[in-house]
């Protein structure tokens, strides 16, 4: 470790928004250790940058309280996903100086109870912003890992998390895109253009669907450090592409030159990832001093390369 160095622990640090933030601290001089099961995951930039890996279930209480120990400035957990999960490492946040639970926007719902997960498509009237309407809560017997329980179980974790007394910062991130993504939403239509298909169907095509960098979360990820507290932040992307606008921008990342062909509502084709017309309102990450790392679309290219990449590891 570095002497006087910040001190980041990132709990399921190698995936796109927990690499980016343990990339992000350690460039800044921080000491960062992250947390997988797999350290076959680890990308390399973050082993180059100096971060640890180290093999911990998140279940592994007793292993995550030795880790943090007494000298962690954050603790930053990406792999909570029910309020047991918080409980059980709580001696652990109790030990950082500063806490973040990342969480989703798929806690929200409409006025009419609609939600991301549901049925129906939910019909916001503008931004959400983060005192909107939340599903109700889970109970420790529901399965976070179905579509029904996922954000239920979600906000249990946050309840837990803001009810500790601790200072807990929890993020709400939209659709997260970037780097080492364990299923980036760009690989269909980067696949697609790869190939050579002369067109690509897309329903709704001028939906926006508000993405997240992994680059921006993480940037107000390393805000909230500097500035601790109990709270609630919607992390999204400052600009609002369309669903055409996306494929617009990898077409012209990769010089495909095939044609976009609107589908109409009803038929079995043209289904893509950015289809729920929602935005997340992120003034009150602004107000804390929250400074962008890039604009959706730039951002997003790299998500793409990396895609790519992993399509056809000869063309890095």
């Amino acid at each position: 470790m570095t002497e006087g160095a910040m001190r980041a622990v990132v709990l399921g640090g190698t995936g796109a928004l927990g690499g980016a933030t343990a990339l992000r601290l350690a460039r800044a001089g921080w000491d960062v250790d992250v947390t997988g099961r797999d350290a076959s995951r680890m990308p390399v930039e973050l082993s180059e940058a100096g971060v640890r890996f180290h093999r911990l279930g998140r279940n592994d209480g007793r292993g995550i309280k030795q880790l943090v120990g007494d000298g962690t400035d954050l603790l930053v957990d990406l792999v909570a996903y029910t309020a047991a999960d918080v409980r059980s490492i709580l001696p652990a946040m109790a030990s950082a100086a500063t806490l973040v639970l990342v969480s989703s926007r798929a806690v929200y719902m409409d006025a009419a109870g609609r939600h991301v997960n549901g049925g129906d498509s939910p019909r916001f009237e503008g931004p959400v912003r983060e005192d909107a309407p939340t599903l109700p809560p889970a109970g420790d017997d529901t399965d976070p890992f179905t579509r029904e329980g996922y954000a239920p179980c979600k906000v249990a974790a946050e309840l837990a998390a803001l009810d500790s007394g601790l200072p807990v910062t929890v993020i709400r991130p939209s659709k997260v895109h970037g780097p080492w993504a364990r299923n980036p939403r760009t690989k269909g239509v980067v696949e697609q253009m790869l190939r050579g298909e002369p067109a690509i169907e897309l329903v709704d095509p001028g939906t926006v669907d508000h993405l997240t960098a992994a680059a921006n979360a993480a940037a107000l990820i390393e805000t909230v450090a500097a500035h601790p507290g109990t709270r609630i932040l919607n992390a999204a992307d400052p600009d609002t592409p369309s669903a055409a606008d996306i494929v617009r921008a990898i077409a012209a990342q990769l010089g495909w030159s095939g044609a976009i062909d609107p589908v109409p509502n009803g038929l079995n084709r043209g289904h893509h990832p950015w289809r729920t017309a929602m935005t997340l309102d992120s003034t009150a990450a602004r107000n804390l001093g929250y400074t962008r790392a890039g604009n959706a679309l730039e951002l997003l290219a790299e998500e793409v390369e990396w895609v790519r990449t992993q399509a056809d590891p000869g063309a890095r």
